[in-house]
């Protein structure tokens, strides 16, 4: 049985992890997938007539390390790992609607974005994909975007 304490405990581990997915997302955007892992990322700044891209290696990366967290906390008693792998599946999440459905369409559906913040980031990937290219570049957040990218329409 898990007491109180510990589920918030894991609850705060959640909510800290995806909070820090932001900065590993932003870091390896901009230092790796900017840089010496572009030969897996540019195809992303480019039309593809896939369904799938190089760059969807990252996700997938992402998919296992979360899976294998999930995985190794169940079967190590419950304990933290459980959380943190929580945590970047929710991230995961996240990025995969803002990202790949609302700005990228990789799946299609009839959404018109209404809030601000929506808005404001999904602003911010479309002046990313215009003005960034192999090793130099702008807006590398995902999830976070500052308010100068603000949609004032």
């Amino acid at each position: 049985m898990i007491d109180a304490l510990t589920i918030g405990i894991y609850v705060g581990l959640i909510v800290v992890t995806f909070f820090f997915m932001e900065f590993v997302a932003w870091f390896l955007h901009k230092y790796v997938m900017h840089g010496f892992g572009w030969f897996l990322h540019g195809d992303h700044h480019r039309p593809s007539k896939g369904r799938f891209e190089k760059n969807d290696i990252f996700g997938l990366f992402f998919s296992l390390l979360s899976f294998f967290l999930i995985l190794t906390g169940f079967f190590g008693g419950f304990d933290f790992r459980i959380a943190l792998g929580i945590g970047v599946m929710f991230y995961g999440i996240g990025y995969f609607l803002v990202h790949d459905i609302f700005f990228h369409r990789r799946i299609k559906i009839k959404y018109r974005p209404k809030s601000k913040y929506i808005k404001r980031v999904l602003n911010s990937h479309a002046i990313h994909h215009q003005k960034s290219s192999a090793h130099k570049g702008i807006c590398f957040g995902f999830l976070y975007a500052s308010k100068k990218y603000a949609v004032t329409s």
